[in-house]
């Protein structure tokens, strides 16, 4: 009774099946000018929540596991680097970093283990300006943002880090991430 969602139907608009939906839409869709079609069309998706990875969790995401994301961290910005599978899957030249927040191994462009760290104490300008422009250059042109290291916002003891403001991090700039 009532002519509701259910099998067929749309939940948006009660009484329309799925397919009488697609039909008003591409209607009108019809009438309305290019404009605003290539608006609705490419409006960009919600902003999704902000997700905060502990190092247990993003070394889950390490490429070992087939099927499974890949992320890396860079400046405490959690990248999924998929994509470039041929570069950071298992096996691959820089699986390496993969897994945990390698901010010092990009900054010095190394692979060493010890330098698989978020901690940039002791970089030389030169370094940290390869970091800068590695993180913008590469990682933030080329890959999506899934997250952030809880290391950022938190204290060790998982409490939050009432204190955190980013613009005051080292060699981090907010604004510069979205």
């Amino acid at each position: 009774a009532g002519g509701g969602a259910g099998p067929g139907r749309s939940p948006v608009l009660p009484g329309m099946a799925g397919g009488e939906v697609r039909v008003l839409l591409a209607a009108l869709l019809g009438v309305l000018p290019a404009v605003a079609q290539r608006e609705l069309r490419f409006r960009p998706p919600a902003e999704a929540p902000v997700r905060l990875f502990t190092e247990p969790e993003l070394a889950r995401y390490d490429g070992r596991q087939e099927g499974q994301p890949i992320y890396l961290a860079v400046k405490g910005v959690v990248f999924d680097v998929t994509s470039g599978k041929e570069f950071y899957g298992k096996g691959a030249p820089y699986n390496a970093l993969v897994g945990k927040d390698s901010t010092r191994g990009v900054a010095k462009m190394s692979l060493d283990p010890a330098d698989l760290t978020h901690d940039t104490t002791g970089l030389t300008e030169e370094e940290l300006k390869s970091l800068d422009d590695i993180f913008n250059n590469v990682y933030k042109a080329k890959y999506p943002i899934v997250g952030y290291t809880s290391r950022r916002i938190l204290n060790e003891d998982g409490s939050p880090n009432l204190d955190f403001k980013p613009e005051d991090q080292p060699h981090f700039n907010i604004k510069d991430e979205f």
